[in-house]
């Protein structure tokens, strides 16, 4: 049966995001130089809002303090941030991008794959088949790419690519990483990690400073679900989570 296919909810948010991306193109198209400014302004208000929404599912502040300055530190230390722009380069040169073709398709790609949704979407995917979360994430990036590339250009097609990665790489190891997705806390603090890094998008995009290098914090998502037991006490028999 077509509803028992793996990575169904993987696939149709690639192609949610292809299509939002190429209907965004072709808006952007017909969009002035002031139109797409105060379009951006605009995705960058909800971009910073998202993220402080994220950040406030934390229960313990130390945690996500702890991932992203940690990430942030070895993500320059490893160069994430130059790899990612020699691939953005790359790819940019293949498709003949336009000027933001690299920001396009970092800060698209970000956006779409951090974020508790794609963490259990896979996982329920990959386990039980089940594509709810996913579709509901899907019509949202959807949405997003259309508005996305209008403003950014074709580095947000290409993120299509990187979600169909990213995403069947989780829903792959769906079973190894099923209790992590099974850990409200752990996930909130991942979360809460991601959000930090929705909210430096947020700043860049609506240009507030000399734009934050975002991906040099990305390993912080993965460095918080470590860091989150040492911080987070077991729940009492009884009674409600409790923070340290």
């Amino acid at each position: 049966s077509i509803n028992r296919l793996p990575y169904r909810g993987t696939l149709l948010n690639t192609l949610t995001v292809t299509v939002g991306a190429l209907v965004g193109l072709w808006v952007g198209r017909a969009m002035s130089f002031d139109l797409k400014t105060v379009a951006m302004s605009g995705i960058g208000l909800v971009v910073a809002c998202m993220g402080v929404k994220m950040f406030l599912e934390t229960k313990n502040v130390l945690v996500p303090t702890i991932a992203v300055v940690a990430g942030g530190l070895l993500g320059a230390w490893v160069g994430i941030d130059v790899g990612l722009d020699s691939f953005a380069e790359w790819v940019r040169t293949g498709l003949n991008g336009g000027d933001r073709f690299n920001e396009g398709l970092i800060t698209a790609s970000v956006i779409f794959c951090v974020g508790p949704l794609t963490l259990l979407g896979c996982v329920k995917d990959g386990l039980e088949r089940d594509i709810g979360l996913l579709a509901f994430k899907s019509l949202l990036d959807g949405i997003g790419a259309v508005f996305f590339a209008a403003t950014l250009g074709a580095g947000v097609l290409a993120s299509a690519a990187v979600v169909l990665v990213v995403q069947g790489l989780i829903t792959a190891f769906a079973k190894p990483l099923r209790p992590l997705a099974e850990k409200p806390q752990i996930v909130a603090e991942a979360t809460a990690a991601g959000g930090a890094i929705m909210l430096a998008i947020g700043i860049n995009l609506l240009g507030l400073r000399e734009e934050l290098r975002t991906e040099v914090f990305l390993p912080a998502l993965f460095i918080a679900p470590l860091v989150a037991p040492l911080f987070l006490k077991k729940p009492r028999s009884g009674g409600h989570d409790e923070t340290a």
